[in-house]
């Protein structure tokens, strides 16, 4: 089992790192996606202690939209930041958390567009996966992978929360989609739908910890440990063994990221 995103090197996990891998691994994941922040020095000092941790972690980095307005003179330059610090962390496995935040008004759209679409022509240089968030973006979203990935980028939509257009739309790129806790809050009755039409064979999982802690943990800190419950939920949707679903996302995972 492997949670695919989760963020274990923020702040909130520096005091207990060493409690939170071991939960994990006594909860049967093999390896857990960690991203990074470009640029974010202690979260690159973390990441290190985490693999010191657990050597099968593995990273992703990338400039998030939230973040974007920090480049609007320069789009590019978000890039080459992203660039320099996968070169030397050899962990690193994707660009990413990248995409569009509509929902939020940190950073002009057309300001998030330049540097998403920087950072999605750099993975398709450095042959990487690209890890994507999408909020209230649907169809720049779409757009900017199809034009820029030119059918050569592949990757995810992370925590995904649309419908089955977004869906297809991702299939047709060739794009996994990944499912979070969400799947499993009472009110995510039609998110639940949209899975159960995600063949097994092109989804992920993950916590996207710490936030989204699934039942019986809402209100407190999410974790990788976690993950299993959302393996449970889609085992579910799907009328197969939680098993099932951990072995096969976790070969997607090696599919995709190549770890």
């Amino acid at each position: 089992m492997i949670d695919s995103h989760c963020h274990l090197a923020d702040e909130v996990f520096a005091g207990d790192l060493d409690a939170v891998v071991a939960r994990a691994r006594d909860a049967g994941l093999e390896r857990a996606l960690t991203i990074l922040s470009a640029g974010d020095e202690k979260e690159a000092a973390q990441a290190e202690r985490l693999v010191s941790l657990w050597p099968d972690c593995r990273l992703s980095v990338g400039v998030h939209p939230h973040a974007a307005g920090e480049f609007k003179d320069r789009p590019d330059r978000a890039a080459e930041i992203v660039r320099a610090q996968i070169a030397r962390t050899p962990a690193a496995r994707a660009v990413g958390e990248i995409g569009l935040d509509y929902h939020y008004d940190f950073a002009p759209k057309d300001v998030q567009q330049h540097v998403f679409r920087a950072q999605v022509l750099l993975a398709r240089e450095l042959d990487l996966p690209v890890v994507i968030h999408t909020r209230e973006a649907d169809e720049d979203t779409v757009r900017i992978l199809r034009e820029d990935g030119g059918g050569a980028v592949r990757g995810v939509l992370h925590c995904f929360t649309g419908g089955p257009s977004l869906a297809k739309a991702a299939l047709d790129l060739g794009f996994f989609i990944s499912w979070s806790g969400i799947i499993t809050f009472p009110r995510s009755a039609e998110l639940r739908d949209t899975a159960r039409g995600v063949p097994l064979d092109r989804a992920l999982i993950e916590t996207d910890s710490p936030f989204l802690a699934p039942p019986p943990h809402r209100g407190t800190r999410n974790e990788p440990a976690y993950v299993a419950r959302v393996a449970e939920t889609l085992a579910g949707l799907h009328g197969v063994p939680a098993s099932d679903v951990q072995r096969r996302t976790a070969a997607n995972f090696h599919a995709l990221f190549r770890p």
